[in-house]
């Protein structure tokens, strides 16, 4: 089993910036794609960005490109996701998960297998 848990979500000022943390343990997910995933209430879980088990290999939504950097320490076990120039719709409960995918990057929330509960991020105005 894999267990994941996400820190560093807070409540931070339009234009600002804040990085959060997804701590893996368990079995390794060095092989493992990581993604991150966020849900806004009323809406549905949308993709953000993800990254390949080796760390060569990135996507990121439209949304996140040019504002949001995605990274893994893999002898740390944890995935980064740095968020500049936040914006108020970016508030959301922002998730991480972990695919057993060893070669591709998937958007898709049925790819991942493994998630953690999530940690809130607020952006104000």
């Amino acid at each position: 089993q894999v267990q994941l848990v996400e820190s560093g979500g807070g409540l931070v000022q339009a234009g600002g910036s804040l990085k959060l943390s997804c701590a893996a343990s368990g079995r390794t997910f060095s092989r493992y794609a990581m993604g991150w995933f966020r849900q806004a209430p009323g809406k549905e879980r949308e993709f953000v960005v993800a990254i390949s088990w080796s760390g060569g290999r990135t996507a990121y939504a439209d949304s996140a490109k040019g504002r949001f950097t995605i990274s893994r320490d893999n002898a740390k076990n944890t995935v980064y996701l740095r968020m500049n120039s936040l914006k108020p719709e970016d508030t959301a409960v922002y998730y991480c998960a972990a695919s057993s995918e060893t070669v591709f990057v998937h958007r898709e929330l049925k790819e991942y297998t493994y998630w953690g509960q999530g940690t809130q991020v607020t952006v104000s105005s």
